[in-house]
């Protein structure tokens, strides 16, 4: 018989769909509201794996990762789902989003984003909302699915998130490294 344990924390995460820097920013600093400073952000890249978000966006799409410095209890997942949802109407110009935010848990063994899409390997949790399982950690590094979005398959961004478990195990150990800035070691 196995016997329930808490999980534990996972680190949230963000992916981010846009076109303006503006809209960027602001939806940036409102998560930071909302969930506390970002500790890492990957430079905006071409958006060019689907056409699905230019109906709705248009063109010039760009994609960002982000993660936080918190660490959440993975029961939160569909509540902050909801506040990124909201986020999405409360930016929207016409009827229309100007960003599309992809929150989730990224934990030591697996990846999971929120979505309020139905799949046969998502998993229902309440409220609309589904578990989508992205990407699992096995032989040393985070490794896509037959279903992972092509942007969360790249060696890149699965690079990006291995280096984000590195800070989620030090985090949880309570050994995190001290970041400084380049040129502090010059200055001293």
């Amino acid at each position: 018989m196995s016997v329930p344990k808490p999980p534990k924390p996972c680190k949230l995460v963000l992916g981010l769909l846009f076109r303006e820097d503006e809209a960027k920013v602001a939806v940036l600093r409102s998560l930071a509201d909302r969930f506390g400073p970002l500790d890492a952000v990957t430079r905006p890249q071409d958006f060019a794996f689907t056409r699905f978000y230019e109906k709705e966006m248009g063109p010039g799409i760009r994609r960002l990762f982000g993660s936080f410095d918190i660490l959440v209890e993975p029961d939160l997942l569909v509540p902050i789902k909801a506040q990124t949802n909201r986020l999405e109407q409360d930016t929207a110009r016409d009827g229309r989003r100007t960003v599309n935010v992809d929150p989730g848990l990224l934990c030591e063994e697996r990846l999971v984003l929120a979505t309020g899409k139905n799949a046969g390997h998502r998993i229902y949790l309440r409220d609309g909302i589904y578990a989508d399982l992205t990407l699992i950690y096995r032989d040393g590094a985070y490794r896509p699915l037959p279903w992972t979005y092509p942007d969360y398959a790249q060696d890149e961004t699965r690079r990006f998130f291995g280096l984000l478990r590195g800070i989620l195990i030090a985090r949880r150990s309570g050994r995190i490294p001290r970041w400084t800035h380049p040129m502090e070691d010059l200055q001293s």
